[in-house]
């Protein structure tokens, strides 16, 4: 089975943000998303809509961009979609916010889009399909040819828990406290083929994998391998998936630069005649639980000894290390604003910040995110 690759001459960037639909007076999810999208097609056109489509739920709607050079450029054109969508969410008593799950909205309560894509997920993974109730922001990286796509992803899988950590957002659960950073990557881990990727060495075994997957029945087509990080064949790029829903803009601008100068620097890498390492499938596997459970306080495996460090303290100096990059990119700006994170905290530390101030009222939480999408920058304690 041969699968092209459209590969990318410059480490272009596309971002996909998953928002919520949220009702202004009861603060739970509420199933506009056709109506809305049906009223921003008329008003835009269908060719500039295509950058707002369905998700799984109609409580969802995911913001595209185009193919973008640059993180600003990006965010500029997240922004351009969010205000117009905005606008129209508000004359129906809607918000728009993000985080890995909604505090409080139970998936039982949710209408499915109506879609045979959609309609063959929930028929074959039933339970598993119908509580994924959760959001992401998916960042793709161009790569120049399908050589390097494969020892991309593999080496990328080291630095899952940084952007786990960074981006974790989903500490609460059907209106509970989780314990755990981030429960929207293990409710979507639970999918058979979902999860961290396989460390496949080259293209044609990636080619033969998905061969087998298709003649097997395990998949319809390579779309339905949700990966963590996966190749994108018919886009040219790898994909980076591990991400939380982020509630800010900057946020989101954070972890674009931050995969826009890994995947940069490693295509350069590549070309300099640099073997790429694989991690340990099991390192990344405990390193991803790690930042799933405890976020920015992880203590992350550095070896197979056993050895750990901080993944603040990793972060600090992958910021760093990455400047050059990013001021030859042009992301500089956004890359630093990991340190911001890192000082104001991450959204799952803020989330309960806002629930302890509100003696546990999680209707409080959906107020503090729904201020942070507005205002594209984080609200710390107050």
């Amino acid at each position: 089975m041969q699968i092209p690759f459209s590969s990318s001459t410059s480490s272009s960037l596309g971002i996909e943000w998953e928002l919520q639909l949220v009702d202004q007076q009861s603060r739970e999810l509420r199933g506009e998303a056709t109506a809305i999208l049906d009223e921003l097609r008329a008003k835009i056109g269908e060719q500039d809509a295509a950058k707002a489509k369905h998700e799984l739920f109609e409580s969802t709607v995911e913001v595209i961009t185009g193919v973008c050079g640059s993180v600003g450029e990006a965010t500029a054109d997240l922004a351009g979609t969010v205000s117009v969508l905005r606008d129209l969410a508000e004359r129906r008593g809607v918000g728009l916010m993000c985080s890995g799950t909604h505090p409080i909205s139970d998936y039982a309560g949710q209408r499915i889009t109506d879609d045979n894509r959609y309609s063959r997920l929930v028929n074959q993974m039933q339970w598993l399909a119908r509580r994924l109730l959760i959001f992401g922001v998916h960042v793709h990286v161009g790569v120049r040819s399908p050589d390097k796509a494969m020892p991309i992803v593999n080496a990328l899988m080291a630095h899952i828990p940084h952007f786990l950590a960074l981006s974790a957002s989903s500490p609460f659960w059907l209106g509970g406290d989780t314990g755990l950073a981030s429960s929207r990557s293990q409710v979507f881990a639970s999918l058979p083929t979902a999860g961290l990727p396989y460390p496949l060495e080259d293209w044609p075994r990636f080619e033969s994998f998905m061969e087998t997957l298709i003649t097997s029945g395990t998949i319809e087509t390579i779309r339905e391998v949700w990966w963590d990080i996966r190749p994108h064949p018919n886009f040219g790029t790898v994909e980076l998936r591990i991400c939380d829903g982020l509630p800010t803009l900057m946020e989101v601008g954070a972890v674009a630069a931050l995969a826009q100068c890994l995947v940069d620097r490693m295509n350069t890498q590549i070309d300099r005649g640099y073997r790429l390492p694989t991690p340990q499938r099991w390192l990344v596997q405990e390193n991803k639980w790690r930042a799933a459970r405890y976020g920015l306080d992880a203590q992350i495996l550095i070896d197979g000894r056993g050895e750990v460090r901080s993944v603040r303290d990793d972060l600090v100096d992958l910021v760093e290390d990455l400047l050059p990059v990013a001021h030859r990119l042009g992301c500089a700006e956004q890359l630093n604003d990991v340190l911001v994170i890192l000082a104001t905290g991450a959204s799952y530390t803020r989330q309960r910040a806002a629930a302890r101030q509100a003696d546990g009222d999680l209707t409080r939480v959906v107020d503090t995110l729904l201020e942070e999408m507005n205002t594209g920058r984080p609200v710390v304690d107050r």
